[in-house]
């Protein structure tokens, strides 16, 4: 079970970093070109929230595992 703990640590982590990504660059209006296609920051706003979500879900997980 101690896999689980680490990949629920690790999942919680990299989603809340991901999460903070894309919270800073709505903040900023960093620009962000694909190709032709420039990525609107309302993306940013989605990606952020569906990333806390993600992280919000491993740490309950977690959580309800350790007690």
């Amino acid at each position: 079970m101690a896999k689980l703990k680490n990949y629920l640590i690790i999942s919680a982590t990299v989603f809340a970093v991901v999460a903070l990504a894309h919270l800073i660059r709505a903040l900023q209006h960093w620009p962000i070109t694909i190709g032709p296609w420039s990525v609107p920051v309302d993306l940013s706003w989605l990606g952020a929230i569906a990333a806390a979500a993600l992280s919000l879900w491993a740490i309950l997980l977690l959580r309800d595992r350790n007690g």
